[in-house]
This record gives structure tokens, sequence and C-alpha cells, in this order.
């Protein structure tokens, strides 16, 4: 039995001193290894041999990005107003060999740092530039950090406020200051509103006006022309008129001149000038009681002689 239980302890030591050497380090991470008490190397992920006895693993740090969230914190702004402030910082372990030494805990060194540098930036500034100048501070407290963590073998990514919180007092100031700027924009907006109304309104008056007017000036020049073009058709038809009835009494005197001429036309217009004669002297009996008789009536004989004599001397022509 004791000399069984010899290779069964060998092979237990073996199997102890086995799971000592070799060590497994997992991705994004990274275990500092000392030897004999002072740091020795580094290992990276994947299956890595120690020296059983000898090598230790003194330290291991995560390579990811991590979240820190920084505590909330009273700042007092330059024109003493009290803050509260928390953020968070998000940081990555670059060298694991200073995380190791070069702080006893990063962590809280980083914390520390950004509450510090933190109310000393808004130290500089006023309440409203707080609020408006988020990204400068955030900026300003990661350049400081990254500046100090360097010796610590982390690099600091990037800071962001969460909240910052102003007393009650100064809160419900800021409601009303909000609350009446509101309304005063509200005015500004409405009066601009009914002076862009009455704008428009006289815009639209003067541009009805405008079309009126030049539309009774058309209407006028319309009527101008069309007054024109009647006279012109009124003129143009009276002249025509007188023309025909001056060619239709051409062309009568010209067949009674050709009648004249004839066999028989003198004798006739004799007679028809006798008639006529005697047809207007009956009609003026008719028409009025005052009878206006020629100085030598006796003598119609006479008065018909001279209309054949003319006509005779036109007949002579």
């Amino acid at each position: 039995m004791e000399f069984l239980s010899i290779p069964v302890l060998l092979l237990a030591a073996a199997i102890f001193i086995g799971f000592k050497a070799f060590k497994v380090v997992p991705q994004q991470e990274a275990y500092v290894v000392e030897r004999w008490g002072r740091y020795y190397k580094t290992l990276t992920p994947g299956l890595r041999w120690l020296v059983p006895f000898m090598d230790r693993i003194a330290y291991k740090h995560t390579l990811k990005e991590i979240p820190l969230d920084v505590p909330s914190q009273v700042c007092i702004t330059r024109d003493n107003t009290q803050l509260t402030v928390d953020g968070i910082i998000y940081f990555q372990v670059t060298d694991p060999q200073l995380a190791s030494y070069g702080s006893s805990n990063y962590v809280i060194a980083i914390t520390q740092l950004a509450q510090t540098t933190l109310r000393s930036v808004i130290g500089r500034m006023e309440l409203d530039k707080t609020f408006e100048e988020r990204d400068d501070i955030n900026h300003t407290v990661v350049a400081a950090l990254d500046e100090a963590a360097i010796s610590w073998g982390v690099k600091v990514l990037r800071y962001e406020i969460k909240d910052l919180v102003p007393p009650q007092e100064i809160l419900r100031a800021m409601q009303a200051q909000i609350t009446a700027e509101r309304e005063k924009r509200a005015r500004i907006a409405q009066s601009e509103g009914v002076m862009q109304e009455q704008i428009n309104l006289a815009s639209g008056q003067r541009e009805a006006d405008i079309q009126r007017s030049q539309g009774e000036a058309q209407a006028l020049i319309n009527e101008s022309e069309g007054e024109k073009t009647a006279q012109i058709n009124r003129a143009t038809g009276e002249a025509e008129a007188l023309r025909l009835v001056a060619q239709a009494t051409a062309e009568a005197v010209h067949v009674v001149a050709a009648s004249v001429k004839e066999p028989g036309g003198l004798e006739a217009v004799n007679l028809k000038v006798a008639e006529q004669y005697v047809e207007a002297f009956g009609k003026l009996a008719k028409e009025s009681n005052t009878l206006i008789l020629p100085a030598n009536i006796a003598d119609v004989g006479g008065l018909v002689a001279a209309g054949l004599q003319i006509v005779k001397g036109q007949k002579g022509a």
C-alpha cells in the first residue's frame, strides 16, 4: 500500500504543478506576473506557461472600455450658485504594468480627479453658461484626466455630465424667466402676425384698386374705341349713302336728258312740269289756311314756258 501511494502522490503533485504552470488568459484581458515578488512579464490572451512556486499572477486587468459612475457633488459657480453635478467616465487600461504599479487604485484616482477638475471648471463659469457649455466642460475634464492618467496606464476616452441640478429657488426663478421669455416671444410673434396681416390687407387693397383702375381705364379705352369705330362706320355709311344718292341722281338726270332728246320727250316734260306745279299749289292750299301765290299768278303759262326754255337749252346742248 505504501508502494502504491507514492506514485499516486507524485501524480497528484504533477497535476497540481501542471495547473500552476499553465494559465489560460481570456480575450481582452491581461495578467501581470511577478517572479519572487518583482514584475516579470504580462501575459496576453491565450495558453501561457508559468514556473510553479516562482511565478505568480499578481494583477488581472480587463482591456475593455469601462464606464465609471462619478458620484454627485455640489459645485459653486462663479456667481455663487450651488449646483449638484454628477457624471460618468469612460476609460480603458492601455498599459497593464503601469495600471498595476502606477497607482494603488486607479479607479479611485480617476474618480477623485474628475470631481476636483469638475469643481474647478464650474467655478470659473456662471450659472447660465454651465447649461449652455456642457460640451466644453466635458472636453476640459477629459483633457485633465487624460493628462494625469498616462502615468496610471489608463486612457480616459470621454466624460459626460448626467445631471446639473440647481437649488429649488433657482429652478423656480429659471422657470419664471423661461415662462416670461416664452410669453414675450408669443406676444412678439402675435404682433408680427398682426402687422403682417395689415401689410397683406393693404397690399391686397392696393392691388385691387390698381386692377379696378386698370379695368376702368381699359373699359373707357374700349368704349372710346367702340365709339370711334361706330363714328367711322356711320360716317362711312353716310358718305356711301350720299355717293349712292348722288350717283342715282346723276343717273336719273342722265336718263331725263336722254329722254328729252327722244321724239315727244319735250312735250312729256312740259306736261310733267305743269302737273307738278299745279300739285304743289294744291298741297299748299290743304296744309295751311294761308295761301301764298306768286305775283304773276295769272301768267302760269309764262312760268311753264320759262321752265321749258331751260329744258330746251339743255336739249340743244
